[in-house]
């Protein structure tokens, strides 16, 4: 049986069309992967490419997108709502189907040794593949920013797992994990207010005894107040569960919810028994959903 694999790199770039385009390009330039989507962001200055196929033919579609994002994004001028400490900033390997999350494992591990030793760009593990403690959540490594991380590489309070001890000078340091399905979903709020959506966050985020399994941040997204999360487990906490409890509070603060979105693609089970209606979604929640776009892949 061919071990199949969905891979969501982040790249920092939203707003120029012709480098977004490359990096598409080299993510479907692999025969046995597939570009299934591509999310785009100019207020957060960032994209989101989700791929799925053969293991290796993923991996090697990625490692030619980061090579695009190494050769075309200089973070020294990049300015973007989004936290990030890389041009190529995060590469997650997803199980799928029967494939092991330990696989994973082991193809993340090879994929950050190939970006560091090549690329001459320093790699941090994280998730299920981490291999030091303090790796293990992606908030840890970018908390500070990339000044932040570069400090702590010059003064040896963090190394890196793979590749040199140094940022590279452009393209910052690149994160490559393995992890289960997580759902990125943001709400937009009816309301200029930043502080409001950060208020809203700081509620439901898991850290600060909100919902379970849930990351929150509050931004401005060109006047306009977002709830930014990320849903780490969606048997545990769900979007409609989410947009609810985002919508209470807000009600609370006498603000109405605008609308919603999912950066890349979503489980079907997730938003099982779930409307465009019910979560004010900007797209029609089919555009939206992994499986199809799998099946077709795989007739491909």
């Amino acid at each position: 049986m061919t071990t199949w694999i969905e891979c969501v790199p982040n790249f920092s770039e939203g707003r120029d069309r012709t480098v977004i385009d490359a990096l598409a390009h080299a993510a479907g330039s692999v025969s046995g992967a597939h570009l299934l989507d591509v999310h785009s962001d100019a207020f957060h200055h960032r994209s989101v490419l989700t791929l799925a196929g053969e293991a290796e033919a993923v991996c090697e579609a990625v490692f030619r997108t980061t090579q695009i994002a190494t050769d075309r994004i200089d973070l020294t001028l990049h300015e973007g709502e989004h936290p990030r400490v890389g041009a190529t900033d995060v590469v997650p390997l997803v199980p799928l189907g029967d494939t092991s999350m330990d696989t994973c494992v082991g193809l993340a591990r090879s994929l950050a040794a190939r970006i560091g030793a090549e690329l001459d760009i320093p790699v941090f593990l994280y998730g299920h593949a981490a291999r030091a403690p303090e790796h293990c959540y992606l908030i840890d490594l970018r908390r500070g920013g990339l000044a932040s991380l570069g400090e702590a590489l010059h003064g040896s309070a963090r190394t890196p797992d793979c590749g040199p001890g140094t940022l590279h000078p452009t393209a910052g340091a690149t994160a490559v994990g393995a992890r289960t399905f997580l759902v990125a979903y943001n709400i937009f709020l009816d309301t200029p207010d930043k502080t409001v959506a950060e208020r809203i966050a700081a509620r439901v985020r898991a850290s600060s005894g909100g919902l379970p399994a849930v990351q929150a941040k509050g931004f401005d997204v060109g006047g306009r107040a977002q709830v930014s999360m990320n849903l780490l487990d969606i048997a545990t906490t769900t979007p409609a569960q989410a947009f609810a409890a985002v919508a209470r509070l807000a009600d609370d603060l006498h603000v109405g919810v605008w609308t919603s979105e999912f950066v890349g693609l979503v489980p079907e089970q997730a938003v099982a028994n779930v409307t465009e209606a019910d979560l004010k979604l900007a797209r029609p929640l089919a555009e939206h959903l992994l499986e199809p776009k799998l099946r077709a892949a795989r007739s491909v």
